[in-house]
C-alpha cells in the first residue's frame, strides 16, 4: 500500500523533470555554428554561404576570436532574393560578440551572409569572425 502511494507521487514529479531538462537542451541545441572566416588587415569584406539544408533561422549571432576587428554592417541575403542590412559600427576585441541579431520575418532561409570590417588597429594577430544562428 505504502508503494502505490509513493509511485502515484513520485510519477508526476519524474515527468515534470523530464520535461524541464528537455526545454533546457533543447534551447541549447538550437545554435548552429555556420561559419567562420580569417579577417584580412585591410578594409574588406567576406561571405558565408549558408545553404537550405542547414534550415530556417531567427536570430544571428557573430563572435571575434584571436584578434580584434572593427565591424562595419552585415547584409543577410536570404533564400528569396531579399537582403536585410544590419548596422553593426562596433569595435570588438578578442573574444567579443554582437547583440542577438533578430532577423525579419518568422524563420528565414539565408543564402549568404557577408560582413564588412577593417582592422586599422594595433593587433598583429588576425581575428577570425564566427557566426551562429539560431532555428
Amino acid at each position: 500500500m505504502k508503494n502505490i502511494r509513493i509511485q502515484k507521487v513520485t510519477l508526476p514529479f519524474l515527468i515534470i523533470i523530464f520535461f524541464i531538462g528537455s526545454s533546457f537542451t533543447t534551447n541549447i541545441i538550437k545554435w548552429e555554428h555556420l561559419g567562420t572566416r580569417t579577417v584580412n588587415y585591410k578594409l574588406d569584406r567576406d561571405v558565408i554561404k549558408v545553404t537550405a539544408k542547414d534550415g530556417a533561422f531567427k536570430k544571428l549571432k557573430l563572435k571575434v576570436t584571436n584578434g580584434s576587428l572593427n565591424m562595419h554592417r552585415i547584409v543577410v541575403q536570404y533564400g528569396n532574393g531579399q537582403k536585410q542590412v544590419i548596422q553593426v559600427k562596433k569595435n570588438f576585441a578578442k573574444g567579443g560578440a554582437t547583440r542577438l541579431i533578430d532577423l525579419k520575418g518568422n524563420k528565414r532561409i539565408i543564402r549568404d551572409i557577408t560582413f564588412f570590417y577593417d582592422t586599422k588597429n594595433l593587433s598583429r594577430k588576425r581575428a577570425k569572425v564566427h557566426v551562429f544562428g539560431k532555428h
